[in-house]
């Protein structure tokens, strides 16, 4: 049996992709908005705001074009499967801090005349 909908259904679904193609464009242009022309005090608060303009055109694409919206478990084992691995990930560089060489002229610190250079390893 074919799945029929009526022309009231697609005139709806055509309404919410033409919002949310505009809600993406209006991101893009806040986006390189806040880049060009924003005097955040920091270079830092810039890549925040712009992660989350972009976090929230992610969200769009991937709930309506995508058609996420309606698969909930999906889309927590997903984040849930993100979460772990970002963690993971941010544990590895700090703990890597520690495991890299220190007084070198690389790092910023020249070694001192008279001092042996330290061995990197190559």
């Amino acid at each position: 049996m074919a799945d029929t909908h009526s022309l009231e259904d697609f005139k709806r679904h055509i309404k919410v992709y033409i919002a949310v193609f505009v809600a993406l464009l209006v991101g893009t242009i806040i986006t390189v908005a806040a880049w060009k022309w924003g005097n955040f005090p920091a270079l830092w608060l810039t890549i925040a705001v712009a992660l989350f303009i972009a976090t929230i055109k992610a969200f769009l694409v991937a709930g309506y074009f995508m058609h996420l919206m309606s698969e909930r478990k999906t889309i927590y084992a997903i984040l849930a499967a993100t979460a772990f691995f970002f963690v993971g990930l941010m544990y590895l560089v700090v703990w890597a801090r520690d495991q890299m060489p220190h007084g070198t002229a690389y790092w910023g610190n020249p070694v001192k005349p008279g001092e042996p250079a330290a061995k990197t390893g190559h």
